[in-house]
């Protein structure tokens, strides 16, 4: 029995996830994500390594675009095959991708206006990576899946998805190839939640497993506990606002946003926090937030207990959601303190770049990150301390407060990641380390060694190997 297994993205660096695994004349793609590190995005635009119309089937772990945001070009390239996920991954991804596809045409409209005033010419013509309408071709052929259930892949190759805790849908893959009597079962954690976070359930245990691939976002470090997390928060809301500033939030519009809600209407109802008017500056967060609503099945059993009582957490008298770029507009003529919560999560396109523009300068005011920022982006750039930013086409001293709230990762850290893999029964023939930045993704690789002495590879991009 011979698994080829390939390594198209997420190889020592946190984005662009894809993974491509041959069996039995079969082709699978385990995610189809975006890169989003400044230094890699030219690898959108590349051809596929593997011809899409080859593709049998797409295996999707959750909705988050480093994980999904690629499919359009996969189907618009000739990719005709099943997008197998779950049903809140489908209506979420659907979702992100006409978002995405937008954005690409907002900013290519943006920068060929900009171009044409600076007289200037880039490498190629400015076009969006996909469409709206290129999104919208790849619905179709998403295919949901329950969780538990395994589903037919290619002949010998069954694929099973089981909840990851990370974000609403989002899922461990176990994809079990049979050939001449003999079974090998490979597992894809996808990015792994953390136990006892607010809204979905913890991540599911697995108990047996030939090869591991293992995400390492956090691979080298501890969190820490929740409620250090709330006690920053409200440390962030109430100095700003004594200093007569904004904070301003570049969140993900999938459970960052949702969480984040969460948190500030447990502070509201503790009387840690005054009550701010708090702007949702997202389309994207307000229709995601929907599915949530949708979805009470995936729910942990506080936050079902929660909506029994007929609460949400998403909702409270000073949340404002602002729909139209008009009302976006209108945030920035406010005289007193707000929050305001706007995506991209790290800062590579969308609204959050114009409130970034109005806020950043100003020392009274707060940026507060509360989720992780990949090498080369420009949320990275601002956490890391530079001085000054370049933000759309723009040069802009960085005069404001930066605050960081690690503690808010939908990742699992260190041990937890650690103690996900330790539940296994038997040592595997391999674990493959992806998703991680090289230095946490080495560094978590060396842990796993040290402790376990288990075979370990930190694979790097289009690494090949064939797993017997």
């Amino acid at each position: 029995m011979k698994i080829k297994l390939k390594f198209l993205g997420a190889a020592q660096n946190v984005t662009g996830s894809r993974h491509l695994l041959e069996a039995n004349s079969t082709k699978v793609l385990v995610d189809c994500g975006l890169y989003q590190e400044r230094q890699f995005r030219e690898r959108n635009w590349e051809p596929f390594t593997c011809p899409p119309e080859s593709l049998d089937a797409v295996l999707l772990t959750h909705a988050h675009l480093d994980h999904c945001g690629l499919l359009p070009k996969l189907v618009k390239e000739g990719f005709k095959g099943r997008i197998y996920c779950t049903a809140a991954t489908s209506e979420i991804a659907q979702i992100i991708l006409l978002d995405s596809a937008h954005l690409q045409e907002e900013d290519a409209e943006y920068k060929r206006k900009r171009h044409k005033k600076e007289k200037r010419k880039g490498p190629r013509p400015v076009e969006p990576l996909y469409t709206t309408a290129d999104a919208e071709a790849c619905f179709p052929q998403f295919s949901p899946v329950k969780y538990k259930q395994p589903i037919e892949i290619g002949p010998g190759v069954e694929a099973t998805f089981c909840d990851a805790g990370h974000v609403l849908g989002s899922s461990i893959i176990r994809i079990k190839v049979s050939l001449n009597g003999q079974d090998r079962t490979v597992i894809f954690s996808g990015d792994i939640g953390r136990p006892d976070r607010p809204i979905v359930q913890d991540p599911s245990i697995v108990k047996q497993a030939d090869y591991v691939l293992v995400e390492s976002t956090y691979g080298d470090r501890v969190h820490r506990g929740p409620e250090d997390t709330k006690k920053l928060i409200a440390e962030v809301i109430n100095s700003t606002i004594k200093a007569g500033g904004n904070i301003v939030v570049p969140s993900f519009a999938l459970e960052r946003s949702q969480e984040l809600l969460y948190y500030i209407n447990e502070l509201r109802l503790e009387n840690a926090i005054p009550k701010l008017p708090v702007f949702l500056d997202s389309p994207m967060a307000s229709r995601i937030t929907k599915v949530f609503k949708k979805h009470r099945e995936l729910y942990d059993a506080e936050m079902t207990e929660f909506v029994r009582r007929n609460k949400s957490p998403f909702d409270f008298p000073e949340l404002k959601m602002a729909g139209t770029s008009d009302e976006s507009r209108a945030i920035n003529n406010l005289k007193d303190s707000v929050m305001i919560i706007a995506g991209s999560g790290m800062c590579t396109g969308g609204r959050i770049k114009h409130h970034l523009v109005n806020n950043i300068t100003k020392p009274e005011n707060t940026i507060m990150f509360v989720g992780y920022q990949s090498v080369g982006t420009l949320g990275r750039r601002i956490v890391d301390g530079e001085k000054e930013v370049r933000i759309l086409g723009q040069q802009y001293p960085v005069n404001a407060r930066i605050a960081r709230i690690n503690g808010f990762s939908a990742h699992a850290d260190k041990e937890e990641l650690f103690e996900w893999l330790s539940e296994l029964k038997n040592p595997p023939r391999k674990i493959f380390v992806v998703h991680g930045e090289s230095e946490s993704a080495n560094g978590f690789g060396d842990y796993l060694r040290e402790k376990t002495g288990w075979d370990v590879m930190v694979p790097a991009y289009q690494d090949e190997v064939i797993l017997d």
